[in-house]
């Protein structure tokens, strides 16, 4: 009997704990090995990156903002083709509906905070969204001061109508991106989402906001 196998697997195992012991990503258990394996396989992060204005000193940073900016714009603009032929103003609105179908009758201030929005702007889509008649609001069960926001047959019929339009523009915008880059794209989105969510929902004040969020990140890259 052959034991070259098992050779191998002692040999990477024996690696594996000398790697996690300066490595708190992996748990030093079968969940922890199994996950380091499978980053072995990843494909190496490229090292030749570039982008625009590197020659001149700018920084992955303010690329990484940019390029972030010009998606969401992207986006947008493939929403107008949604939003052709309907009496839908901006993809902010269709977007509140769709969030109204998944999770149910809320609050206006949750359904405005779900969608990243500030009160105002928040406001004015739901307004829009009420004269429509695709969104009805009543008083909240829980506290009558707050009004509950639910989507009518009317929303239902209009999103329907216009879901196939709404897949393909969802679609598009991940482009000609592998499986595993989509994978990939998530879980780092996810990580930023993880770090903005909780400022977003402490409301600080705009004149504070930049000194708090800059604190919270170096005390996040300290904890490294």
């Amino acid at each position: 009997m052959k034991y070259s196998l098992l050779q191998d697997i002692i040999h990477l195992v024996s690696e594996f704990e000398y790697v996690s012991e300066s490595n708190s990503n992996y748990t030093t258990d079968v969940a922890g090995f199994r996950k380091w394996i499978v980053d072995q396989e990843k494909p190496p992060v490229s090292k030749a990156a570039r982008w625009t204005g590197i020659e001149k000193g700018r920084s992955p940073e303010s690329a990484i903002s940019t390029l972030l900016v010009h998606l969401g714009r992207y986006a947008k603009n493939y929403s107008r083709s949604v939003m052709f032929n309907t009496k839908l103003s901006t993809q902010e609105e269709y977007i509140y509906l769709i969030n109204l179908k998944a999770f149910g009758a809320m609050t206006k201030m949750a359904l405005i905070k779900k969608n990243i929005h500030d009160k105002p702007g928040g406001m004015q889509i739901i307004t829009r969204l009420i004269r429509n008649g695709w969104v009805v609001q009543q008083d909240s069960t829980t506290d009558r001061r707050s009004k509950t926001i639910s989507i009518t047959d009317l929303g239902l019929q209009l999103l329907e109508k216009q879901m196939t339009k709404i897949r393909t523009a969802t679609e598009i915008v991940s482009a000609d991106l592998l499986p595993e880059e989509k994978l990939e794209l998530i879980r780092l989105l996810q990580k930023l989402e993880a770090f903005h969510h909780p400022i977003y929902l402490g409301n600080t004040p705009a004149e504070l906001l930049l000194d708090q969020a800059y604190q919270q990140l170096q005390a996040t890259t300290i904890k490294r």
